[in-house]
């Protein structure tokens, strides 16, 4: 897919004004909306808006809802309101909780008097939850019989609809609880009279609506199944989490990781205006420079003992690369573990020591490559010394940092993902200029 919205684009701007119509027209009958929603993502500001006046006023919002968050506010803030509350007027409850965050008020409350009551009560259930509970994107397409049915009753309902993902009927009590799951292959071969209660899979998966979004996705990952349902404290069913949402999630979450790591959001437009962009880069960059300043006072302050033996100014960035690399390699793998709950205090202890202990291997393996060639390069066996026992501090540094910096900012609830790696670099890059200057001071000066 990829490669295709990328050579849509390319032949987009090659083309001219009337071509660019043709080209998109064709993208439109090619393209699904999560296909075509990107593609427009990939346009710049004013291109993406007059291709938008291309897409069919039955896809809209299809397409606005497949859209990231900032992408979708240029389009929505384009249109008048009363355009906006017409296109918007026969909205679904799922579809109005994607798009909240970035409509008015006043046209939010326009969609909901046009829906009717059970998808107004959908929107008001899923409203509850933050936009980091699976609660607030539950599907509403499932299938859902009382706990007094029968097969027959099923096959019916199959029959007069079957929803994607759908290899599941769920049973309810009077209240709407919850009561169990009944695999729909199950039922061809029962007897029509068989009650559906008989036939309920032995302890059900279900997901709380309070879970976070990648715990449910998870969840979803492995049971097997397409769809699970999705009650609440009450055990009421409010929906269902799909295969094809938990993929969405999972998605979203490796983009957010991904953009994090450069201080950035994963809903940034790509042709966000200079300023906006200027803006939020900014604040990264100051903080950066706040780091880099540190690292250059720790130069600085053996700045004698780089004026008398410029041998450690040329080596120097290699005890910085080789701690930031050994500390990047174990911040990722424990970064990982957070994401996945591996990590507890009960496994803290002997994760440190192995993370320790490969960081004293590697440590005097690569201390011993690079003081030999150090000491041949300048012909000093000393200066060879000298790299080498800084090669050793600074990995072994590098490890245990790498365990417990993105531990402690998990604990003070700060993504180990945004700045984790920013205080890893710092920490190695002061500690390894410390270590090898500060030896090079004490034994080459002496």
């Amino acid at each position: 897919m990829n490669e295709e919205i990328s050579h849509l684009v390319e032949r987009l701007n090659d083309a001219e004004n009337e071509d660019q119509k043709t080209v998109f027209e064709q993208a439109i009958e090619e393209l699904e909306s999560t296909e075509l929603a990107l593609l427009l993502e990939s346009l710049p500001l004013h291109q993406r808006l007059e291709r938008w006046q291309q897409v069919p006023v039955e896809d809209r919002v299809d397409v606005l809802v497949a859209m990231r968050a900032e992408p979708r506010q240029t389009i929505i803030e384009s249109f008048e309101e009363s355009e906006l509350q017409s296109l918007l007027s026969g909205l679904h409850a799922e579809d109005l909780i994607e798009l909240a965050e970035t409509l008015p008020e006043s046209v939010i409350d326009t969609a909901l008097g046009n829906m009717d009551a059970s998808q107004r009560k959908h929107y008001q259930l899923s409203a509850q939850y933050d936009d980091e509970r699976i609660g607030r994107y539950v599907d509403h397409e499932l299938l859902i019989l009382p706990r007094t049915a029968r097969v027959r009753q099923a096959m019916r309902l199959i029959r007069k609809n079957l929803p994607e993902y759908t290899d599941c009927i769920y049973l309810i009590q009077r209240n709407g609880a919850f009561v169990g799951t009944v695999l729909v292959h199950k039922l061809y071969a029962a007897d029509p009279l068989t009650p559906l209660v008989e036939l309920c899979i032995d302890d059900p998966v279900t997901v709380s609506a309070d879970s976070y979004l990648t715990d449910a996705a998870e969840k979803m990952e492995h049971s097997g199944l397409t769809a699970l349902p999705v009650i609440d404290a009450n055990q009421l069913l409010l929906g269902r989490i799909t295969l094809r949402l938990a993929l969405e999630i999972t998605r979203e979450e490796y983009e957010s990781q991904l953009m994090a790591t450069a201080g950035m959001d994963e809903d940034e437009d790509l042709f966000a205006p200079v300023i906006r962009s200027s803006k939020r880069r900014a604040t990264w960059l100051g903080i950066n420079l706040i780091t880099a300043f540190l690292a250059s006072w720790s130069i600085g302050l053996f700045e004698g003992t780089l004026q008398q033996i410029v041998a450690l100014a040329v080596l120097m960035p290699i005890v910085a690369s080789m701690g930031g690399i050994a500390g990047s390699q174990t911040l990722t793998l424990i970064i990982r573990g957070i994401a996945l709950g591996q990590i507890s205090k009960g496994n803290f202890k002997p994760l440190l020591i192995k993370e320790v202990s490969v960081g004293i291997l590697n440590g005097l393996l690569w201390a011993l490559v690079i003081g030999v060639i150090a000491g041949i390069w300048f012909g000093s066996l000393s200066i060879g010394s000298v790299i080498a026992a800084a090669i050793v501090v600074n990995i072994i540094i590098a490890a245990f940092a790498g365990v417990v910096i993105p531990l402690v900012l998990d604990k003070l609830d700060i993504d180990p993902a945004l700045s984790g790696s920013v205080i890893l670099t710092t920490v190695t890059d002061v500690v390894g200029f410390v270590a090898f200057l500060g030896l090079g001071t004490v034994f080459l000066l002496r």
